[in-house]
């Protein structure tokens, strides 16, 4: 596999980076990094006979230090401002090109507007082309220090550079070494988020993607969940390559190509992403709050919403003009604390950068509900309290709140005022309204209904509008309920049966006198006994209903047993009911619930035998 993803890996003994490219056309950025590498980041034959970048470039060198380094050209022109947009997104440190000769330009400013809407505070303010306007430099660089005054560039370090004589080169290296030392090392373990930038076939080793990898490790093997639109594919890692060599895993911060498994080219471009599997939060609709450019109430409601390699429709909704909502046209891994980048699509134009500070709002079903909304995100902070979280949703798993940042640990122990109920967090004013509402409807069922029994699992859900997947055990519990049966009830209201209770207490005590002797139908009727009563009956473990409405005693399947055991085995149905002093109506009903509860077994149309090792004896 030839890839070359322009980047570096773990398994080398010396620290890695990746350093984007930005600043006007034909400013001399890709000059610049040819100088430095030696290589040449113009991928298209297009691009280099026009001398102008369209789409990104990449190309390696290793510093004095011995630090392998990654660059990642991006084009200066208007017209490709997605595609520069695409290569600075995942980037961490920036090249900030300005030619001495010609001074800040309008791109320029287009790129200065993406660095402070990303949030990038990491770079070097470069000075090119210092051969051609010797005289001019310091003015250069007096206008560039005034524009970049607003964004986190603003004290970044400046070398002034020639590529065509080498002036500066030198400098520039160290002056590299020294920021990407001060950076920090970064996260090598947790989750995964690859954005990619390119994806391709090659002869022999089939679907490569490649793209910059800020964080965690990927290695041979690894499966991983491509998100591509709106569908989710699982693939494995087949092989890796970093700076044009084959390796077995790579960390950050490094540029990778991926050979993958389970994925084609035409299934995976630009702006979809490589995952950890069930780590990342997928969304559509974002809550965000501006960080750079112009006020969200002055937008237009359609947006380009730009973030890592993607560049996706969206509708902007307004509350003032910081906070906002988007709908995006398709889903994206994001988590609070992403940045993103807002472009007009009718103008070639950045409208500023958001960050996002909710991946996961709530539906706006009743009027005042994104009202309410609106407020909470004024208040929101990227990654959220976990208190304030959960209180927004009344309960959510503990993972879900890990896949958006809000906790370091699914397994972590809830904080005050809420409560677990095995994996899900409830609030506890929420579940203390669950269990008043639940005891309500349980003791209203009892008042007006007693032979009902209770209140169904399914009844109590409904009425309380639990999400899936909530245990309604740790609620019945708590609410001080009883359930038998699948029904909740009020606690010792499981012999209550109301106007029957009397005629009940007949049947009984005719059948204490004479187990095998169920009362016949009309008795039943002129007892005034329905088959809700009889139901109502049976739940209470007051009598048992045998098939042909058959009434005996809970106790008569054992007391039958005792009899049926001193047969001779086999014994017909005939010797069962002369045993049993009972009639054929009863018998039948009776053997046959034997059998069915594994206590005797049917050898022929005429014989049954007990089992030995059979229970009711």
């Amino acid at each position: 596999m030839t890839a070359s993803p322009s980047g570096s890996a773990s398994g080398s003994s010396h620290p890695t980076a990746v350093v984007a490219t930005a600043g006007h056309v034909d400013h001399g950025k890709s000059t610049l990094v040819r100088a430095l590498t030696g290589m040449e980041p113009d991928r298209w034959e297009e691009e280099r006979r026009r001398g102008l970048t369209i789409d990104l470039g990449f190309a390696w060198t290793v510093l004095p230090s011995g630090r392998e380094i990654a660059f990642v050209d991006v084009p200066g022109h208007e017209r490709f401002l997605g595609n520069m947009l695409a290569g600075i997104g995942p980037t961490p440190v920036v090249l900030f090109v300005v030619a001495a000769d010609e001074g800040w330009q309008a791109q320029s400013s287009d790129h200065r507007d993406a660095v402070a809407a990303l949030g990038i505070d990491r770079g070097i303010l470069v000075i090119t082309r210092a051969d051609r306007a010797h005289g001019r430099v310091s003015d250069t660089l007096q206008q560039a220090r005034t524009e970049l005054s607003g964004t986190g560039l603003r004290d970044a370090p400046v070398v002034v550079v020639s590529a065509v004589d080498g002036t500066g080169l030198d400098e520039l290296r160290t002056t590299l070494d020294d920021v990407l030392a001060a950076n920090g090392e970064p996260t090598t373990t947790g989750r995964l988020r690859l954005w990619v930038d390119r994806a391709f076939s090659i002869t022999g080793a089939g679907t490569v993607v490649t793209g910059t990898l800020p964080s965690g490790t990927v290695a041979v093997g690894d499966r991983l969940d491509a998100i591509c639109g709106e569908r989710t594919r699982t693939v494995q890692v087949r092989g890796l390559q970093s700076r044009d060599e084959p390796r077995e895993t790579v960390g950050p911060v490094s540029r990778v190509a991926l050979n993958l498994r389970g994925v084609t080219p035409s299934d995976v471009g630009r702006g979809d992403a490589l995952v950890t599997p069930g780590a990342w939060p997928v969304a559509d609709t974002v809550g965000v709050r501006r960080t750079s450019g112009s006020p969200l109430g002055e937008a237009p409601d359609r947006v380009v919403v730009h973030v890592g390699t993607a560049a996706v429709p969206a509708r902007l909704r307004s509350f003032d003009d910081d906070h906002a909502w988007l709908a995006l046209s398709r889903s994206l891994p994001l988590v609070p604390g992403d940045r993103m980048v807002l472009r007009d699509p009718g103008a070639h134009r950045l409208l500023g950068g958001v960050l996002l500070l909710d991946a996961d709002p709530p539906a706006f079903r009743r009027r005042g509900d994104s009202a309410r909304w609106a407020a909470r995100l004024i208040t929101m902070t990227p990654g959220g309290d976990p208190l304030a979280e959960v209180a927004a949703r009344g309960a959510v798993t503990a993972a879900h709140l890990h896949r958006l940042g809000v906790i370091a640990s699914a397994q972590q122990d809830p904080p005050s005022d809420v409560v677990a109920l095995g994996q899900w967090w409830v609030h506890a004013p929420v579940l203390a309204g669950w269990q008043q509402r639940l005891r309500a409807a349980v003791a209203s069922r009892h008042e007006t209904d007693p032979l009902a029994g209770g209140l169904t699992h399914g009844a109590a859900r409904d009425l309380l509008a639990l999400p899936a997947g909530v245990p309604l055990d740790p609620v019945i519990t708590a609410a001080g309920l009883e359930q038998e049966a699948g029904r909740i009830r009020l606690p010792g209201s499981s012999g209550d049966l109301g106007a029957a209770e009397a005629a009940v207490a007949r049947v009984v005590e005719q059948l204490a006198e004479n187990p095998f002797n169920a009362p016949e139908a009309h008795d039943l009727s002129a007892l005034r006994l329905t088959t809700r009563d009889l139901a109502a009956a049976e739940r209470a473990g007051r009598i048992i209903r045998l098939r042909d409405g058959i009434v005996l005693l809970p106790t008569a399947p054992a007391l039958a047993m005792r009899t049926l055991a001193r047969l001779a085995q086999p014994f017909t149905t005939s010797d069962a009911r002369q045993a049993l002093r009972t009639t054929r109506r009863v018998v039948i009903p009776l053997l046959e619930h034997l059998d069915g509860r594994g206590w005797t077994r049917r050898l022929d149309a005429g014989h049954r035998t007990v089992i030995r090792s059979g229970g009711g004896r």
